[in-house]
């Protein structure tokens, strides 16, 4: 079935793999974009990284390591990666959800919203005192009694 795909749409398949795409969105979305039916198991040969993919051509490996270098390195183009961004659609979220009447789910975005914001709900703790400057020493231990030594010196 690999056979049958334009040039095209294995190129959209090997960059597609590149970036993380499942075998099963890959199809679908050569279905939609190209018109072009292919089984999940055939996309695997377009993945030099999968045993099915071991006797990819030159061209297609190049291609993919090409794209997964530049993927991993180029965080800076996916929108979503930025927090303005996730904030923005939060709080497209929330206002919908409220006008629907969902309070429930606009509090449950309202909460992720703080989480967002400042580690707020998070386990992680501060090393550090105010500024960055060193944490105030513990307080030397208050000896309530002393203990007789019963003469053992």
């Amino acid at each position: 079935m690999a056979k049958k795909l334009s040039d095209a749409a294995k190129t959209f398949v090997v960059q597609s793999l590149a970036c993380f795409d499942t075998p099963s969105t890959v199809a679908e979305a050569v279905r939609k974009e190209f018109g072009e039916t292919i089984a999940r198991q055939s996309i695997e040969a377009f993945d030099p990284t999968k045993r099915a993919g071991q006797k990819l051509a030159k061209r297609w490996r190049a291609l993919f390591e090409e794209t997964r270098k530049t993927f991993l390195e180029d965080t800076a183009a996916i929108g979503v990666s930025h927090r303005a961004v996730r904030l923005r659609a939060l709080e497209r979220m929330a206002a919908k959800a409220e006008s629907m009447g969902n309070m429930q789910l606009a509090a449950q975005i309202l909460r992720q919203i703080a989480e967002e914001m400042g580690g707020a709900l998070t386990n992680r703790r501060e090393l550090t005192g105010k500024d960055g400057k060193d944490l105030p020493a513990a307080p030397a231990p208050v000896n309530i009694f002393q203990l007789p030594d019963n003469g053992r010196g």
